[in-house]
């Protein structure tokens, strides 16, 4: 199962944010948006061409699919024509693969940044 959880990376930062913002709950489109404007602190933002691309292709791939329902959302956000999405169980399985192979990719970093500090003469 291992092999066929690295086969989905790495992970493009779009898909990587949604499913970071779908981790914690069910989201609408705009949920998305804003939940990874949020957690990027502003640093990425989402247009919806790129998000509903990225959530076609997350769905194709079985790592999100449609939840039908809105959650616990607030009564402002039920909206019936809304699509609510989340991550499968699959999906989170990526997510922590990814998260672990990134976590590897850091510590590369700055192993490398160490050996790179400026030596007093």
């Amino acid at each position: 199962m291992k092999h066929a959880l690295e086969s989905f990376l790495p992970l493009s930062p779009a898909e990587l944010h949604i499913l970071l913002a779908l981790a914690p709950q069910d989201l609408h489109g705009y949920g998305i948006m804003l939940e990874v404007t949020r957690q990027s602190q502003g640093q990425y933002k989402l247009g919806p061409g790129t998000l509903y691309d990225n959530l076609k292709k997350l769905m194709n791939h079985r790592l999100v699919e449609e939840s039908g329902r809105a959650g616990n959302a607030s009564a402002e956000d039920r909206d019936s024509r809304r699509r609510y999405y989340r991550l499968t169980s699959v999906g989170r399985q990526v997510l922590a693969a990814e998260v672990c192979r990134l976590e590897q990719v850091l510590r590369e970093a700055k192993t490398h940044l160490r050996a790179l500090k400026p030596r007093r003469a």
